[in-house]
């Protein structure tokens, strides 16, 4: 690992990665952070990549450009809930609930963003314990512990004992995707692989997956806007 600037208004800095895998050079923007990778095979001299990032800084620039700032759920604002923008209100309450279409927290705004959090795992749990044991039933196979994580590489996984994990962030998602995920990684409990007999049983157990999926692709960065800073 290295880094470098790009020269321009602004400079842009830049993660240099030498992979054994790598064939050519690569560029990547982070969704999440709007971090900028470039990735170059083992015996690429450094000079030769950085030409080709500089060749790509209009690119680069363009996708900066389309980062959204952090979203800070205090009171006044709104936060994700199964795909519906729910508006966080003060009240005389002892903790988050939801009431009458709003997400109604203690009047104290230093903890809101906590409590908010709070409130978000407690629904993911409920939803994917909910979820998965439909698909597991479903497809006939038990599973193990259901865990809840703020991963960012990925949205859920299935261990070889049959433990499953989830980013509790999936709440904040469609109805439909947090089931699509649930059922993917259920899948995994018969097929720990992603061949086509392992997408068969996706599909067996949560027809047209597709739309659940691509959504997850292109909007699953907005549910890592949402910054819980407690």
């Amino acid at each position: 690992m290295g880094r470098a600037m790009l020269p321009g208004n602004p400079p842009v800095e830049i993660t240099l990665r030498r992979s054994a895998r790598a064939r050519r050079v690569s560029l990547r923007v982070s969704g999440l952070d709007g971090k900028v990778t470039l990735s170059m095979p083992q015996r690429m001299k450094t000079a030769e990549a950085l030409a080709f990032a500089e060749e790509k800084a209009d690119w680069i620039r363009r996708h900066l450009a389309k980062q959204v700032d952090h979203i800070a759920p205090g009171i006044g604002a709104t936060v994700l809930l199964r795909g519906q923008e729910i508006p966080i209100i003060a009240g005389a309450v002892r903790r988050a609930q939801l009431k009458d279409g709003a997400l109604w927290v203690p009047a104290a705004p230093e903890m809101a963003a906590s409590r908010v959090k709070a409130f978000l795992k407690l629904a993911a749990r409920a939803d994917l314990s909910a979820a998965c044991e439909r698909y597991a039933a479903a497809l006939g196979r038990p599973y193990g512990q259901v865990t809840l994580r703020d991963t960012r590489s990925r949205w859920g996984s299935c261990s070889s004992s049959g433990n499953l994990m989830f980013s509790w962030r999936l709440i904040m998602a469609p109805v439909e995707v947090l089931d699509y995920v649930a059922a993917h990684e259920v899948a995994h409990l018969s097929e720990m692989n992603h061949s086509s007999a392992f997408w068969a049983e996706v599909e067996r157990i949560y027809p047209d997956y597709g739309p659940p999926r691509q959504w997850l692709r292109e909007n699953g960065q907005l549910l890592h806007r949402y910054r819980f800073d407690d």
